[in-house]
């Protein structure tokens, strides 16, 4: 089992690419090799492959790496599944985990930016309402916020004041910046995806 996310990003031609592409290029490549693993074509869509397991962190990962860039956001399909075919390049390849994503992807719009759909049916439900809930505060994230939120998941192991020394911010500016946007309560949703998939 693996899976795919196919993701694009909301509102490209308002911003110039060379702000946000080498931030995009950055995470997905955290995550995988280019074109293996990862890919990005028609100039602001991609698809990332990845484990099961990890696929929320990495959403929520891009999705915040996109938004702290004022004006846009990112559409984020997961699709959980088999791989049957695999290619050098990832938009080559294909199996259920592909198709999964891309139902998934079909889906979106500008207000519902994020969807999962896996082979486990009674799952999917449960996600996508947790989800749909949790998009309620993402969908709002200011761009400090995102900030924020990015630099934590990329460095789990720093204390706060850590975090804020290297933000150049005071700890309290931080703490309250990532309770607005519901940090805490998005990652526990995560750590409830992480055991439901795992569990199968």
């Amino acid at each position: 089992m693996t899976s795919i996310i196919t993701g694009d990003i909301i509102n490209s031609r308002r911003a110039d690419h060379t702000d946000w592409m080498p931030t995009l290029k950055s995470v997905l490549d955290q995550y995988g090799k280019e074109p293996e693993a990862w890919e990005i074509y028609r100039g602001d869509s991609f698809q990332l492959e990845a484990p099961p397991e990890e696929a929320l962190k990495i959403v929520i990962h891009l999705k915040a790496s996109i938004r702290q860039f004022k004006g846009l956001d990112v559409r984020l399909a997961i699709g959980i599944g088999k791989k049957d075919y695999s290619m050098m390049k990832i938009t080559e390849s294909n199996g259920e985990a592909f198709v999964n994503s891309g139902h998934a992807f079909n889906k979106l719009n500008k207000k519902k930016t994020l969807s999962l759909r896996s082979p486990w049916p009674e799952i999917d439900e449960q996600l996508n309402l947790s989800i749909d809930l949790a998009l309620l505060t993402m969908n709002g994230w200011q761009t400090n916020a995102a900030h924020y939120i990015k630099t934590v998941i990329e460095h789990p192991n720093w204390t706060q004041v850590q975090l804020a020394k290297n933000l150049n911010k005071s700890q309290s500016a931080v703490s309250e910046s990532l309770n607005r946007a519901g940090f805490e309560d998005i990652m526990r949703l995560e750590k409830k995806y992480r055991k439901l998939i795992t569990n199968q």
